[in-house]
């Protein structure tokens, strides 16, 4: 590991010690490098909404969760500045979704990422896109 990806993965660390929400997901990292993620989470019973699919807000926190630390691990706080989501199929207790962040754009100001969330068959279940502004302030 070079001493940049030791960098990238220590501002990851920070970022999630400090993401009670990521965590009560029960998000786990899997990868990261500069401007790259890629996270894993369960599917649990309590993210089931009424129509006995995934509420829409637990597909969209995990690709949130997996921009933040693709866009931040650079070490420069970046937040988001606009965000979408395609939902392509459902989601259903049990199933395992993995999220993988792209980065498109890596401006002084801002960057544009995509985010695929796949599932455990390596469905495509939804697509992110997130814009984020930097701040120039560092985490770290």
């Amino acid at each position: 590991m070079t001493d940049h990806q030791f960098a990238t993965s220590e501002v990851v660390e920070h970022v999630f010690s400090k993401d009670l929400f990521s965590q009560w997901l029960g998000i786990s990292v899997l990868e990261v490098k500069p401007g790259y993620s890629k996270i894993v989470m369960s599917i649990r019973p309590e993210m089931i909404n009424g129509l006995g699919i995934v509420h829409g807000g637990i597909a969209f926190s995990l690709a949130d969760s997996c921009f933040a630390f693709a866009c931040n691990n650079r070490n420069n706080l970046s937040v988001a500045l606009d965000t979408s989501i395609n939902f392509l199929k459902p989601v259903h207790v049990g199933d395992k979704l993995f999220a993988e962040s792209t980065e498109l754009h890596n401006g002084k100001a801002t960057g544009l990422y995509h985010i695929t969330i796949k599932n455990q068959y390596d469905h495509l279940v939804a697509m992110f896109k997130g814009t984020c502004f930097r701040t120039s302030k560092r985490l770290l």
